[in-house]
């Protein structure tokens, strides 16, 4: 049997490891949750209506999307972890139908984008009642994931199976044809490894001789407690001017996120970032002073980014037993989970489909 380590226990490495044939492989997941992106985000599952040009990152999204069904059923997710509840898309007037024919005609290479409607006024407000009376484009097959309970799930299922976790910071070394994985108290061997840490990443790879195109980016979320007890059933919004309106369980409402490139690795709450999501938000509110009324807390996380916003996974030049996945940026939460199934079915059956995905390696890896 091969040893494996996985570097990073977030959204990437903690998937891959419960997708690993565990008759192959014994495995070793270390990790670092400080400021863990994953840890602390919470998202919308609906990449179908993205603006962005980039045609393989759309591919990627739209089949994360896709392979939800799969997860949700191998690793039997609770309602609180996803949840499809459909999306609502707050556009200016005139840009809705504009979007609703972009919907229509992604929905052939995308079915699972579901029912597509377009509503008005107190039709919007019924399906998520924090919502002004506006017009949006409604879509069936949006969902929602918690990303912290998310790792929580997966995290009991690694340790049911056997799989052995270890918090700590790691430094690594090439010695014949193992990997060695060195911590402040031990060296392990391993036969192979996957390099899953985020913003992390170059970190880890610089000793080895690389350079690595990621760049850390601050993201704060706000979660209200609030009365609405039925909300885990509500759709989430896409709130016109970047920031979301996300329902979960028990009326914990969750409006965000902040995209701070001078943020770093801060992991502090600032009000900035209070006020921000304010005034983004607060004009799509029945209550204006929902802000002030109901109790907040933040959450705080690092989000990986590579100069061209797109994520990237593949094996390092010229060595197939280790492979590097990072730079996911706000999608994390539609595409990790997917490449996260990639990299095991390499492992697992010496397989490449990924290529269609993404540059080549040598894009981010110098």
């Amino acid at each position: 049997m091969k040893k494996l380590a996985i570097i990073g226990g977030g959204i990437i490495g903690m998937t891959l490891a419960n997708y690993i044939d565990l008759k192959k492989y014994s495995i070793t997941i270390y990790d670092n949750p400080v400021g863990q992106a994953t840890k602390a985000s919470a998202g919308i599952i609906s990449p179908w209506l993205s603006k962005r040009r980039n045609k393989q990152w759309y591919q990627l999204a739209k089949d994360g999307a896709a392979f939800y069904p799969k997860l949700v059923q191998d690793f039997d997710l609770a309602a609180n972890v996803y949840r499809q509840t459909g999306t609502l898309i707050l556009r200016k007037d005139g840009e809705l139908e504009p979007l609703m024919a972009l919907a229509k005609e992604r929905k052939q290479a995308a079915p699972e984008i579901g029912d597509i409607q377009l509503l008005t006024g107190e039709k919007v407000t019924e399906k998520l009642p924090l919502l002004k009376t506006a017009s949006a484009l409604f879509i069936t097959g949006g969902g929602k994931l918690d990303g912290a309970s998310y790792l929580e799930t997966l995290r009991q299922r690694a340790i049911a199976q056997g799989i052995t976790l270890k918090t700590a910071v790691v430094q690594l070394n090439q010695q014949n044809d193992h990997w060695l994985v060195n911590t402040q108290n031990e060296t392990e061997a391993f036969d192979a490894i996957a390099l899953c840490a985020g913003p992390g990443l170059p970190h880890l790879l610089q000793p080895l001789g690389f350079t690595t195109d990621i760049r850390p980016q601050k993201g704060q979320l706000l979660a209200f407690d609030t009365p609405y007890k039925k909300s885990g059933s509500w759709p989430v919004a896409m709130l016109d001017g970047e920031s979301d309106l996300i329902p979960f369980e028990n009326g914990q409402i969750l409006i965000g996120a902040t995209h701070e490139n001078d943020g770093g690795y801060d992991l502090t709450p600032t009000t900035e970032a209070f006020s921000q999501l304010r005034e983004k938000s607060v004009p799509f509110l029945t209550e204006s002073s929902f802000f002030e009324k109901y109790p907040a807390n933040y959450r705080v996380g690092t989000r990986a980014y590579t100069s061209d916003f797109a994520p990237f996974f593949n094996c390092l030049p010229n060595n197939p037993t280790a492979v590097v996945a990072s730079g996911l940026g706000s999608s994390g939460l539609t595409t990790g989970p997917y490449i996260g199934y990639l990299l095991a079915d390499y492992f697992n059956s010496g397989q490449q489909d990924w290529l269609n995905y993404q540059k080549t390696i040598n894009h981010y890896l110098k």
